[in-house]
């Protein structure tokens, strides 16, 4: 809103200062400032609230040190992740470009599922909240608005080019069109792909988010770490000199998703404030599942999905530790008539805090594994 006044201001009365707001790096500066104050500011009122209205979390007694400790805090502190990303958004960002549309949709649509996932556990004490379907039916629905959004909006031209960046390769460049034989005017065959594509990854990554949402500190610092590294990629990917220069695909319009993923970073590190150990806040479903749809569905409008696998590496091991902790004991009880474990607990973090480490060291190990696997995403455009 800001953005467009200014805009106005400077083109009909040339207002000293109003060209500021023209400028990407000015409004994303301003914009993780602004977030930060919200959170930070907002927060305190907000748990508050959420104590007055007894919205704390229900614990399961699963043998965890320092477990029985959280019974009580306050929950469904996501509302000020997703309050500190959408205000400096609105009020900064260019509202006409396609890809802040789609960031806006994915975190409201996302948020929504989790708010109404942790309302259910907690007004309704069902400790499993919102059944799998629908939430799984949530996921794929925004998946299906994102790729539309992507494919058909001829500012997104996913349609003209539906290509991709392959990381570690020298010819990088991977074209959707290639994993279907039908002639190229078969457009509806390599939508299908993409659309594919967009429901796996952001439903894996928005539960991988979730999953990680297990301690305090570990999901809110792991994705403002991918955010920085997202930052650097649209900021890259958005500017002919950068793109050229390190042989990464140019996207023109995508260098406004900076102005929404440094509010996403102000956000992430704002909440830190209050859910770094020992947590005040827990974000609940309605930020972990917001968390993770807005770093798959960023990946995408860059073209950088491929790189996901790295990038959010932390995510993926959570995943991971999940499948194969269940799909194991499940075949083993079939075939032995007990079932086994590969891992103490899942996800893998509880397999530390089973082992006896404390919860504060294994958040910030994580963290660091975070910031290799970052830097390795990152150096990833020039080792080819």
């Amino acid at each position: 809103m800001l953005f467009h006044l200014f805009k106005y201001l400077n083109e009909a009365f040339d207002l000293p200062g109003s060209g500021m707001f023209q400028y990407i790096s000015f409004r994303a500066a301003l914009a993780m400032i602004l977030s930060l104050i919200v959170s930070i500011g907002m927060g305190k009122a907000i748990i508050g609230r959420l104590q007055k209205l007894q919205i704390g979390e229900i614990v399961r007694d699963l043998g965890l040190e320092g477990q029985m400790q959280k019974q009580g805090t306050p929950t469904m502190g996501g509302v000020i992740i997703l309050a500190a990303i959408l205000i400096p958004t609105l009020l900064l960002a260019d509202l006409g470009n396609i890809y802040v549309q789609t960031m806006i949709v994915v975190t409201v649509f996302l948020g929504t599922i989790g708010f109404i996932d942790d309302h259910i556990k907690v007004f309704k004490k069902n400790k499993d909240g919102l059944a799998g379907k629908f939430k799984v039916f949530g996921q794929v629905s925004v998946s299906a608005i994102v790729a539309s959004m992507l494919w058909f909006s001829p500012q997104g031209r996913v349609s003209e080019s539906a290509i991709t960046t392959m990381p570690f390769m020298k010819n990088n460049a991977f074209d959707y069109a290639w994993l279907v034989d039908w002639a190229t005017s078969a457009d509806w065959a390599v939508y299908a792909v993409f659309l594919l594509v967009v429901i796996f990854i952001v439903t894996a990554v928005s539960n991988g988010a979730n999953l990680t949402d297990g301690m305090d500190g570990l999901a809110t610092g792991t994705s403002a770490i991918i955010g920085v590294t997202l930052a650097a990629l649209a900021y890259v990917s958005g500017n002919t000199i950068f793109a050229d220069y390190l042989g990464v695909m140019y996207i023109p319009n995508s260098g406004e998703l900076v102005v929404f993923i440094a509010a996403f970073i102000g956000a992430c590190i704002g909440f830190l404030w209050y859910n770094a150990f020992p947590a005040q806040v827990f974000m609940g479903d309605t930020g972990s599942l917001a968390l993770g749809g807005i770093i798959a569905t960023f990946a995408i409008a860059i073209r950088k999905e491929l790189m996901i696998p790295v990038l959010c590496g932390v995510f993926l091991i959570e995943n991971l530790s999940v499948v194969l902790q269940v799909s194991w004991f499940k075949y083993t009880k079939k075939k032995y008539g007990e079932g086994r474990r590969i891992f103490l607990m899942s996800p893998l973090h509880h397999h530390y805090q089973k082992q006896g480490m404390p919860e504060s060291k294994i958040t910030a190990r994580f963290w660091i594994v975070g910031v290799l696997l970052a830097l390795v995403t990152v150096a990833s455009l020039k080792i080819r």
